[in-house]
């Protein structure tokens, strides 16, 4: 979906600049997907209704000096009956964004369920995830290492990269440097690929 240029990409260690990574953001409804979504986009808090379906943003992300990188960014609606639907987005993706509500404990042990159900799906695996630990502006939201250990983040497997980052969609907090580590994640996937490739 979107993704053929990834079989063009030069050996060289950057990527193009035409070419825009395919990125998926899934999470539990009322998470915050959209409004992080129209905060890496406007620069600024968008109150957003929840998603029925999905919404696409172009996103470009500045990476130190002049570099910028593009994500062509799916966030995808999260409520219960939408659920099953996420693997048709994150088929052939070259990240996952997956993002909790950190003010809101009690739903961790579903959001758990969820982010290994989707990540060990087959399409899936080996694909590195970001995950955003929302809504650090609220009053008792949880660390992002509290809730790295209530998902279970590191039982996900050797085979994918993963990174939990703070973040909150109200003030951009913690967005950068999440979407930085996620850069650099698929491109140690990419590089690891053409290696194994290669020895073939």
């Amino acid at each position: 979906m979107g993704n053929h240029l990834t079989e063009m990409a030069p050996t060289a260690s950057f990527l193009p600049h035409f070419q825009a990574l395919h990125v998926v953001v899934v999470g539990l409804d009322s998470a915050g997907k959209t409004s992080l979504l129209y905060r890496l986009k406007f620069k600024e808090f968008v109150q957003s209704v929840p998603t029925k379906g999905f919404n696409t943003e172009k996103i470009r992300v500045p990476l130190g000096g002049s570099r910028g990188i593009t994500f062509q960014v799916w966030d995808v609606g999260g409520q219960e009956k939408l659920r099953p639907l996420w693997r048709s987005y994150t088929r052939r993706t070259d990240g996952l964004v997956f993002v909790v509500d950190a003010a809101e404990a009690e739903r961790l042990e579903e959001a758990k369920v969820e982010l290994h159900r989707i990540s060990r799906a087959s399409d899936n695996q080996g694909v590195p995830v970001l995950v955003l630990a929302n809504k650090q502006d609220q009053p008792g939201a949880l660390s992002a290492a509290e809730v790295e250990k209530r998902l279970a983040v590191r039982e996900l497997g050797a085979a994918t990269l993963t990174h939990v980052q703070g973040c909150s969609a109200v003030d951009g907090l913690g967005l950068q440097p999440g979407l930085e580590r996620l850069y650099e994640m698929i491109l140690k996937r990419k590089k690891a690929s053409r290696a194994g490739k290669k020895r073939r």
